[in-house]
């Protein structure tokens, strides 16, 4: 596995690839790695000739500052499970290499600006935007690879992908769980055991509201329901459960069993905020 930590170290090697008409995959993350990511690496390394992870922690993608100073930060680890995953190359750049200059450029998605984590995180979705394209024109992949776990982000890069006419296939990998169902995310690793036993709420939560809204239950009994269980849960903070589209993120009000459906929920466990979802009719 080689360590590649600018984007001239890495143009011979993309040409040579290229001359071998060799696919290349891109895995971009912030590092804190976990099995969820190991999934993409193993779905790149079965579809691709080559694996590359990108480790970058994007600090305009964070709109909260205590957010990105406590982010978690296990490169050492990260590099020995990558190691042991057969990927092929690392990208860690510094910020000056991402960012010579302050980013002057704004990326505006629309509708998908102005719900749920654009509603929640302004600013956050052009911070994701602008660094996810500067790895595509970096990297030049031919396959990138994102988890189903952050369901908004896909459908914004989808977005980026095509307005921008990108020339990659964007893979989209199911969101990983461990064994009690709480979605993997590298923000898990700052809950306390008492919070981590608290965060099982999005997904029990997740669960109830599928299985009642298949039933019959209406919408709105369902989200009073829910956030009820959340207020008398004193370690946990929602912030939403929306019935939405998949794609466009518009929010019902009313199921529609021939509508493409999806829940979304997103609460502060302790101060550690955390998002999940689960597909109702795909």
């Amino acid at each position: 596995m080689k360590l590649i930590r600018t984007g001239a170290e890495w143009n011979p090697l993309w040409l040579n690839h290229l001359r071998n008409n060799q696919q290349i995959g891109l895995i971009p993350t912030m590092g804190a790695l976990h099995d969820g990511h190991l999934d993409l690496v193993a779905k790149s390394r079965s579809t691709c000739d080559v694996t590359l992870v990108s480790i970058f922690v994007n600090p305009t993608q964070f709109n909260n500052p205590e957010d990105f100073q406590k982010y978690p930060k296990t490169l050492d680890l990260d590099l020995e499970k990558l190691t042991q995953a057969g990927v092929d190359y690392v990208f860690l750049p510094s910020v000056e290499e991402m960012y010579p200059t302050p980013t002057q450029l704004k990326f505006d998605f629309g509708d998908l600006e102005h719900v749920l984590e654009g509603k929640f995180r302004p600013g956050h979705f052009n911070g994701v935007g602008v660094v996810v394209s500067k790895l595509f024109h970096l990297i030049r992949p031919h396959v990138s690879f994102f988890g189903q776990k952050d369901l908004q982000q896909v459908a914004i890069i989808k977005r980026l992908v095509a307005d921008l006419s990108f020339d990659l296939k964007l893979e989209v990998i199911p969101t990983r769980r461990e064994v009690d169902g709480l979605a993997m995310s590298s923000r898990n690793l700052r809950l306390s055991p008492q919070e981590r036993l608290t965060a099982l709420l999005l997904f029990s939560s997740l669960e109830k509201a599928k299985t009642e809204l298949l039933n019959g239950k209406s919408w709105f009994e369902i989200q009073v329901e829910i956030r009820s269980g959340f207020e008398n849960e004193p370690f946990a903070e929602l912030e939403y459960f929306e019935l939405i589209h998949p794609d466009s993120f518009e929010t019902y009000t009313v199921f529609n069993s021939i509508q493409k459906s999806s829940i979304c929920v997103a609460a502060f466990i302790g101060a550690v905020r955390l998002i999940d979802n689960m597909p109702i009719i795909s």
